[in-house]
């Protein structure tokens, strides 16, 4: 089993659609990465041999930013946002849409389960 970025990649999967699996890496990224190392696609992960897979980590950990690093940014920016008090900083505070999305049906995502009210007698 490929162990990348502190994720366990899954077994018996083509290694173009098991890289995915790391939080920051699509699938054009992870066709990308496959081309730099010279690993064939449609190459299951079971087969990849070890220095196939100290290749990718390598790659991945040079020049992508994954997994922690990446949510760690994310969070930071969401933080800025809010710490300036932009209008989207305060949409992502009230835990509304942020980009501009309708909110008086739908957004039932972003706005959780709806409070229902009591009916007067």
């Amino acid at each position: 089993m490929a162990r990348i970025s502190g994720i366990d990649l899954p077994r018996n999967k083509q290694i173009v659609y098991a890289l995915p699996y790391i939080f920051g890496i699509g699938l054009s990224v992870s066709k990308e990465i496959l081309s730099k190392t010279d690993i064939p696609p449609e190459k299951k992960t079971d087969d990849l041999t070890e220095d196939e897979v100290a290749a990718l980590r390598h790659i991945i950990d040079a020049e992508y930013k994954v997994e922690g690093a990446l949510r760690a940014e994310i969070a930071m920016n969401r933080k800025r946002l809010m710490d300036i008090s932009s209008y989207r900083g305060l949409r992502h505070r009230r835990g509304l849409p942020v980009r501009g999305q309708r909110t008086h049906t739908n957004a039932r995502t972003r706005k959780g389960p709806r409070v229902g009210h009591m009916k007067k007698r």
